[in-house]
């Protein structure tokens, strides 16, 4: 039959007009849509900490050994990947703690608690630091152990470090912004304080307690100082802390230089990266 144009016109209005409504129909079908979830994959603090923990603790922790036990958070879970092992594996770890809550890990874990005067040398420890800089030159102490931690790393054969991602910085102070520890005798942080500022700059703060009024008192019986250094970069942190060393009245620095072996730092992406010296 032949097309009048009336009837080719009625053909296009009728073309347009489905055309029009599927794409109102589609439209609102996906309008409803729910939106895709995307899935998360940056890693929690914790989960970094724990998986560098746990990594170092099953390539460092030997049978029949002596290990130092460090302080703080990430701490937590190489004590319990190592209770995990000894259960595991039958394992003969001695453990030395840097700290009271060191000492109570153990404890608590029913491993075999030790100390330096029965065992002077161990063949590892392992703690976690507060930042650590492309020369493996360590801030800690952001706990108040640092004196108990230098003592216990300096009888290790190893000092093998555990942190998550944040811990890792190009310089010192670049990520860390609580300042380089240092513990003092109490009748003498005035004039520490103010011959450090003198030489090299920057603000030293008396760190105070945080559930008693005054200042914080170490497991020893000291005061620490917070040095805000200032931002040299290319500082030379072995000269420094030599210098440190040498003011009468300060029994230790935050400072942890040429002692690390190696470092592992959990990652966002759930791998952990090593750093070693």
């Amino acid at each position: 039959m032949t097309r009048t144009p009336f009837l080719r016109l009625l053909d296009n209005i009728d073309c347009h007009w489905n055309i029009n409504h599927f794409s109102r129909k589609t439209y609102v079908h996906f309008s409803k849509a729910k939106p895709t979830s995307i899935k998360k994959t940056t890693m929690s603090l914790n989960e970094a900490k724990r998986i560098a923990a746990q990594r170092a603790v099953d390539e460092w922790v030997k049978t029949n050994t002596a290990v130092g036990i460090g302080s703080g958070s990430t701490v937590v879970f190489a004590v319990e990947r190592l209770a995990e092992r000894v259960r595991k594996e039958g394992l003969n770890v001695i453990c030395v703690p840097t700290s009271f809550q060191a000492r109570q890990l153990v404890v608590e874990h029913k491993l075999t608690l030790g100390d330096l005067d029965r065992n002077p040398k161990l063949y590892v420890a392992i703690d976690g630091a507060d930042e650590v800089d492309r020369n493996m030159v360590l801030i800690k102490g952001g706990g108040g152990c640092l004196l108990q931690e230098k003592i216990v790393a300096s009888c290790a054969e190893n000092l093998v470090i555990i942190a998550d991602y944040t811990k890792n910085s190009e310089n010192l102070g670049q990520q860390y912004k609580k300042g380089i520890p240092i513990e003092v005798v109490p009748m003498a942080y005035v004039p520490i304080r103010e011959r450090i500022a003198a030489k090299y700059g920057g603000e030293l703060k008396l760190r105070m307690a945080i559930a008693k009024a005054g200042p914080c008192v170490t497991d020893n019986g000291n005061f620490i100082l917070d040095w805000h250094f200032p931002q040299k970069y290319e500082c030379d942190w072995t000269k420094v802390n030599i210098d440190l060393l040498q003011i009468p009245g300060v029994v230790e620095t935050g400072l942890f230089v040429n002692m690390a072996t190696k470092a592992y730092f959990g990652m966002a992406d759930g791998s952990v990266k090593t750093q070693e010296k």
